[in-house]
This record gives C-alpha cells, structure tokens and sequence, in this order.
C-alpha cells in the first residue's frame, strides 16, 4: 500500500555512484533523493539493504549523485537491474578518484559521506556536497511506474506567484486531524 502510495508522487531520477574497494565502480537508481541542508550542504539517498552494492555504499566515504537528463531512462533502468556490471558500456569520468560521474546527467554532485542512519530496509546516506556541476538538459522524470519527459515545462502557480520557501504543516480537522 506504501508503494503505490508513494508511486503517484512526481520524482527526479539519480544514479549513485561510488568505487568499492577493490576500486570496482559501483552504482543505483534511486529516486528517493533530497536536500537536507544549505548551511552545510547536506544531501541525502537511501539504498535498500538487498541492493547488490548495498556493502560498497556502506563501506564508502564518498559518492556521487548524478541527476539524470531525460536521455538517459536507458541508465536509470541499467542501474536499477541486477546486472553484475552495470558499468559496461557506460561513459563516465573519475577527476578525483572518489566516484563515477556518468558522462550526459544533468547535474551532479560530488559528496563525502557526513552520516549513515539505518531505517528500517534501508540506509539512509548524507552526504556533504564537495563538488557539483550541472548542464542546461531538461530532467528524468518518475511516476506511477513510468519514465516522464517534461517537453513542455509551464510553471502550475499563478504569474508572479513563487513556491513557498518553507512548509508548514498544520493537521485539519475535517480529516480526523490528518490532510488528505
């Protein structure tokens, strides 16, 4: 019930990279990314525990998160196989021999690993964001089980209107003290 809760929310698509130990490299789709903070910057990923290079990541002092182009729905499903070696036939760049950068994503962040918090099937990673870079490419999108192309983005909110620069969460009582 979760799942496909979750499922009808809009994400981003990452591929997390790291080497492992024999300097193999490793890597995961994951679209459950986000900030976590400015002042420092703090990002955060979860692997599953049952992920073939959950041990690489739990062992990793640095990773990479690379945001996916729409181009590259090919990679994200790559990634989110069991293929034994995800790498091949990949192009990505090493400039500091800490994580793959997969050549084509649409930004990238470079992270030394701030914390590791074990929640329930997962890991939780924070990384502090050393190095990132980024390129004009409209992003992957992810919903209901689908890859997204957004080729027509048009802002939803009124002209002139901004997103909220923080949220507030008030319960509502018609709801039995829940939002819908």
């Amino acid at each position: 019930m979760l799942r496909r809760t979750l499922r009808s929310l809009i994400t981003g698509v990452t591929v997390v990279t790291t080497f492992d130990a024999e300097g193999k490299p490793r890597g995961f789709t994951a679209n459950s990314f986000t900030s976590v903070s400015l002042e420092p910057p703090l990002v955060l990923v979860c692997i599953a525990h049952r992920a073939g290079s959950f041990p690489a990541f739990r062992a990793a002092r640095h990773f990479a998160i690379n945001i996916l182009s729409e181009s590259q729905a090919e990679i994200s499903q790559r990634f989110a196989s069991p293929l034994p070696d995800k790498f091949a036939g990949i192009e990505y760049r090493d400039e500091t021999d800490k994580a793959p950068l997969i050549a084509g994503s649409l930004a990238w962040l470079d992270c030394h690993r701030h914390d590791a918090v074990e929640a329930g099937d997962h890991l939780i990673l924070i990384g502090e964001v050393t190095r990132l870079g980024h390129q004009d490419a409209r992003p992957l999108g992810y919903c209901g089980g689908d890859y997204l192309r957004f080729d027509s983005l048009r802002p939803a909110s009124p002209a002139g209107a901004r997103a909220p620069a923080a949220s507030s969460f008030t319960p509502d009582a018609r709801h039995g003290g829940r939002n819908p």
